[in-house]
């Protein structure tokens, strides 16, 4: 799912006011992505003793920054209600697509286990798919479906920067990156556990650690986000749900992809990146950098 250009990277002040009126006003209710007035955005920063006049005039009309900031939630809700549901999968949807793809070619890339133990041991379903889909579109295994090392941005062949966390994947490698990604899928989950919260968190620390690389030294990395289950993120994680299309319009995510939806747009996100990318320094990367 691309972002809205209407709201992509708004102001910091902006998506404050986004996190502080969700919170407070809570992100769901009965089944749905709630949706705010502007008399209840205005309200919920005066109950703070915040200032409202840059949200609304003394006529009671709202400003440009007050009319774009409720219909940010209008458009978050929309697009969850009608991207996100439809799209999450239950664990034998994400099997019976996982065998479809795994039987249509011969594959030689690495098809990973959950950490679960006995019945709930499966097929990590989601990273198969993609990890299928990565070799499909690149036609080759050019790419580290499994790293197991950080992160390594280098510059005259000297460390510039070392990110914080081991990501799912990386391309062509873990050293100087085109493309970074990680995977949240729960199938066979009956609770709403820390680790989700923890898995959006992860992310946005992600995030952030690029944006800095991105303003400090001209570099871009894309950093994708792909999430199933949908009982685990629809059904007890709208408010997580929420967070992600915060965190893609804020500009720490290029991208967050809901189960089925990896099948399609994943393949077009591949086959958009460099063939040719090299990891060795980081003037492979000087398409990359900004003027």
């Amino acid at each position: 799912m691309l972002a809205n250009k209407t709201y992509a990277n708004q102001s910091k002040r902006f998506w404050a006011e986004v996190k502080l009126v969700s919170m407070t006003l809570g992100y769901s209710r009965k089944g749905q992505i709630k949706v705010y007035t502007l008399d209840e955005v205005v309200n919920c920063l005066k109950d703070r003793n915040l200032e409202t006049d840059h949200l609304v005039t003394g006529d009671g009309e709202p400003t440009e920054e007050g009319s774009l900031l409720v219909s940010y939630f209008q458009y978050r809700s929309d697009i969850l209600h009608r991207v996100a549901e439809p799209n999450l999968m239950k664990r034998e949807d994400a099997q019976r697509e996982f065998d479809k793809l795994h039987s249509s070619f011969q594959s030689t890339v690495v098809i990973p286990y959950n950490k679960q133990k006995g019945e709930k041991r499966h097929i990590a379903y989601l990273t198969g798919i993609l990890n299928l889909l990565t070799e499909k579109t690149l036609g080759s295994v050019n790419f580290d479906p499994d790293p197991r090392n950080l992160i390594v941005v280098t510059d005259n062949k000297k460390p510039l920067r070392v990110l914080s966390r081991r990501v799912d994947g990386a391309y062509p490698s873990t050293i100087n990156p085109y493309a970074i990604w990680e995977l949240k899928e729960y199938y066979g989950t009956t609770s709403f556990g820390s680790r989700v919260a923890d898995g959006v968190y992860e992310s946005l620390l992600d995030g952030h650690e690029i944006e800095e690389l991105r303003l400090i030294e001209g570099i871009e990395l894309k950093h994708y986000l792909i999430v199933d289950d949908y009982l685990t993120w629809w059904q007890m994680g709208k408010s997580y749900l929420c967070r992600l299309i915060d965190m893609q319009h804020a500009g720490y995510l290029d991208e967050v992809l809901f189960g089925r939806e990896i099948i399609t747009r994943w393949p077009e996100i591949v086959s958009e990146w460099p063939k040719d990318f090299t990891e060795s320094t980081v003037s492979g990367r000087e398409h990359l950098l900004q003027p």
